[in-house]
């Protein structure tokens, strides 16, 4: 197919009317949250779809229009039909959108009181399977992206390497062929699992944006076609779904709530789509995680609930003891002290049960340590220090030394648990062990939580051991450039 000029959408720019693109923006977002999708609509998005530049939106994008606009369909919209822009390759495309007549009813978008929200420049905007080929910036200085090849094309699938040098920009060629085979796949799931294997040693900061790239090429290559074989099919949905996941752990991790939100509404979409019970639970446990991070518990408990739902058929008792714990914190955050020991006591009968055939490959971090890890932050939500930091010892003493991340994030929440527990020597040596961690892990969450420890032990400052550990964590303060920080009352995995 000849690319020619795209054909601006006629259809979509008469919906919006005499509202501005970053008015009607808005209103998308709006009726976005209306549903529990997320997505990060902005005036250049509108005028990309205006433009006719995106042919056809991605499926939370259609979500949000067919609830902003009902009984229409896509093409009453003025896009095109999802088969025919598959296989896509270029940011312009040939064929019109079907429809450049107005639509034959009228749009009611729900105001809202709150005034619209715009996007923040230091942060990367989610990525969406729409027709973007923009390069990711620069970031990490001891990361780089490593291309695989099959055969006389470039893969669209990348896998993460380290290295000393800095990251350098690259692009990504799809595959000129429409079927992806078992090359483009192994890609995919070998990008999880190297980005799974960083961010262990090294923390999600330095590896969000370049994490985005291999996720933009995965769902490139599920628009590219068709596959080979169904099982082929399968694979390359729950390895986009799990790559969207980790890329969202990425964006939890280092502070990028709405990043991450959208990430793993992308992931549920595509397990709903592929009928993967599995991914469906996965993208519910960090959506629970999430909100739990976010302030809201009682979201944190329904999707903890959801994922217990989709996870009951499974075999793996560890992935319903995860689940039961994200309940658990959940209901911590309502002030909810019985329903949380509930919740508790069905994730030790579930764990307890042992390890089976069923449990997910991204379960590897889910051991004692992290059992223990868990339910510490559910007593400290509820401001039972003491017994907060009884697990957290336990935490740090089960933990693998080999998961540099987890064990810097096991006693910072110790620190903290300790400070506010009165145990200031404690958890002043403490903290120094965590600043030791910090000269090889890169995580906004781990530092925020330091720093919630260390204002609790500003009042203890004239003793020796909590003047040395402040005036440390001081000289260790990253610099405005570093990314956000995560809200030390919000402490994470």
């Amino acid at each position: 197919m000849v690319a020619t000029a795209a054909v601006p959408n006629l259809a979509f720019r008469q919906l919006r009317g005499q509202r501005s693109a970053g008015e009607f923006a808005a209103a998308v977002r709006r009726a976005a949250r209306e549903i529990g999708e997320q997505v990060a609509c902005d005036a250049r998005y509108i005028g990309r779809v205006e433009s006719g530049e995106i042919r056809c939106p991605n499926y939370a994008y259609e979500r949000v229009f067919l609830h902003m606009f009902p009984g229409a369909s896509l093409a009453d919209l003025g896009f095109s039909a999802r088969e025919s822009v598959r296989g896509r390759g270029a940011r312009v495309v040939s064929e019109p959108p079907p429809a450049t007549a107005p639509p034959k009813f009228t749009p009611t978008p729900t105001p809202s009181p709150s005034p619209p929200s715009s996007p923040t420049p230091s942060r990367p905007a989610p990525l969406h399977r729409d027709t973007e080929t923009d390069d990711i910036p620069e970031e990490s200085d001891v990361l780089r992206r490593v291309f695989m090849t099959s055969g006389t094309t470039t893969v669209a699938a990348a896998s993460l390497g380290l290295g000393a040098a800095p990251a350098s920009a690259a692009r990504v060629s799809l595959p000129a062929q429409r079927r992806v085979g078992e090359a483009e796949v192994t890609a995919v799931e070998k990008a999880v699992r190297q980005i799974r294997l960083l961010d262990d040693r090294h923390g999600a900061d330095g590896l969000y944006r370049q994490a985005a790239q291999p996720l933009r090429a995965a769902y490139e290559l599920l628009d590219a076609g068709t596959t080979a074989r169904r099982a082929t099919s399968d694979r390359l949905h729950a390895g986009a779904g799990e790559l969207a996941i980790s890329v969202g752990w990425l964006a939890h991790d280092s502070g990028r709530f709405d990043d991450a939100r959208s990430h793993y509404a992308e992931a549920l979409a595509t397990a709903r789509l592929a009928g993967d019970a599995g991914l469906e639970a996965h993208a519910f446990c960090n959506t629970s995680f999430l909100a739990r991070d976010a302030g809201r518990p009682r979201e944190a408990v329904r999707a903890a609930e959801a994922g217990q739902r989709a996870a009951r058929t499974l075999g793996s008792p560890r992935l319903l003891a995860l689940l039961a714990l994200r309940e658990a914190g959940g209901r911590a955050g309502l002030g909810d002290r019985t329903g949380c020991d509930r919740a508790i006591g069905r994730a030790r009968a579930a764990f307890d049960r042992g390890r089976a055939a069923g449990d997910p490959e991204w379960m590897s971090f889910f051991r004692e340590a992290e059992l223990e890890l868990l339910e510490a932050q559910c007593w400290s939500a509820l401001g039972d220090w003491s017994r907060a930091a009884r697990h957290g010892r336990r935490a740090t003493a089960l933990q693998d030394a080999h998961f540099t991340r987890n064990l810097a994030l096991y006693r910072a929440q110790l620190t903290g648990d300790l400070a506010r527990a009165g145990r200031v020597d404690e958890a002043a040596a403490t903290g120094h062990q965590v600043l030791d961690l910090l000269t090889r892990v890169q995580s906004s969450r781990i530092r925020g939580m330091l720093a919630g420890a260390a204002r609790v032990l500003e009042p203890r400052a004239g003793a020796g051991p909590v003047a040395a550990f402040l005036t440390r964590h001081q000289e260790s303060a990253p610099g405005p450039a570093g990314a956000p920080s995560v809200p030390s009352d919000h402490p994470g995995r």
